[in-house]
């Protein structure tokens, strides 16, 4: 793969992946591997994903939220699709076999996660939301790779809230829940992938359980699931550009963040001169 996770946002790099190869009975041992995996994609600055969301209007002035994130999962798709060997979580692709191993770096590894948190972070920004705590990142992108199991157990964790269940953890969810949320998650990732793909060696052969998914088709299909969370995940995009809400951790464990209003974003579109008493102006 690439070394972005999604046109002009890198890869954040120096993945750790140096430790002893797990066996059914040291499940839990894994759970290093996937903190540093996750902690790197997670790890992309908000601005880098706010640059790319203004870049895409400024290059599509005609389009509104809903087509913007149309653009969005096209981009994604292609990130994954047209890597040679696509990493995938092998179990996520119904089409694709299991038994088929691959050894790949643990940098494919690093874009898949990276490409798949750029895409689901640059749709919330879409949505008004910019989130920047590490845990709750963590939580959408588990959430978000495995498929109709992270979304239930979001929204078991969140009965009763009312909103979709990315709005829910990204903008309401207390961080004590958020805590338990994201230990289901990676227990429910951990038991489901490694389970299935036991003495793996961690390092350049897949960590965790995940497999290769060879090929565009392959790629595609991994990519579909992801898109088909993040719709999910935020329900409809709103008719018009919203006002961003920045997401900022309460002091209290158990009370929900705080929202607080980010600056109107530049204006979009192309910039057109006018002249006034001899000087140009933009406006």
């Amino acid at each position: 793969m690439a070394g972005e996770a999604l046109p002009g946002i890198p890869v954040p790099t120096d993945v750790t992946t140096d430790v002893a190869t797990p066996s059914g009975s040291e499940v839990a041992r894994a759970t290093p591997v996937l903190d540093a995996i996750l902690e790197r994609a997670v790890a992309i600055p908000a601005p880098a994903i706010r640059r790319h969301v203004e870049s895409l209007r400024r290059r599509n002035p005609e389009a509104g939220p809903a087509q913007l994130v149309r653009i969005l999962e096209k981009e994604y798709a292609t990130v994954l699709g047209a890597a040679g060997g696509a990493v995938g979580v092998a179990a996520a692709v119904p089409a694709v076999g299991t038994g088929t191993g691959l050894v790949l770096s643990s940098s494919d590894v690093a874009t898949f996660f990276a490409s798949s948190a750029a895409f689901a972070l640059a749709v919330a920004e879409v949505h008004g939301i910019e989130v920047v705590d590490s845990e709750r990142r963590r939580a959408l992108l588990l959430a978000s790779v495995l498929g109709a199991k992270g979304a239930a157990t979001v929204e078991k964790a969140a009965a009763g809230s009312g909103l979709a269940w990315g709005q829910t953890l990204l903008t309401a969810m207390p961080a004590s829940t958020l805590t338990q949320v994201n230990r289901a998650l990676a227990n429910k990732f951990l038991r489901t992938q490694l389970a299935k793909h036991l003495g793996l060696t961690l390092g350049r052969v897949v960590p965790f359980g995940i497999g290769a998914v060879v090929g565009f088709a392959g790629g595609r299909a991994l990519a579909r699931t992801v898109v088909g969370q993040s719709r999910t995940a935020f329900g409809e995009a709103p008719a018009d550009w919203p006002v961003v809400l920045r997401v900022v951790e309460h002091a209290a464990d158990d009370a929900a963040p705080v929202l607080e209003h980010r600056a109107p974003p530049r204006k979009h579109g192309p910039v057109r001169p006018r002249w006034l008493g001899g000087r140009r102006e933009d406006r």
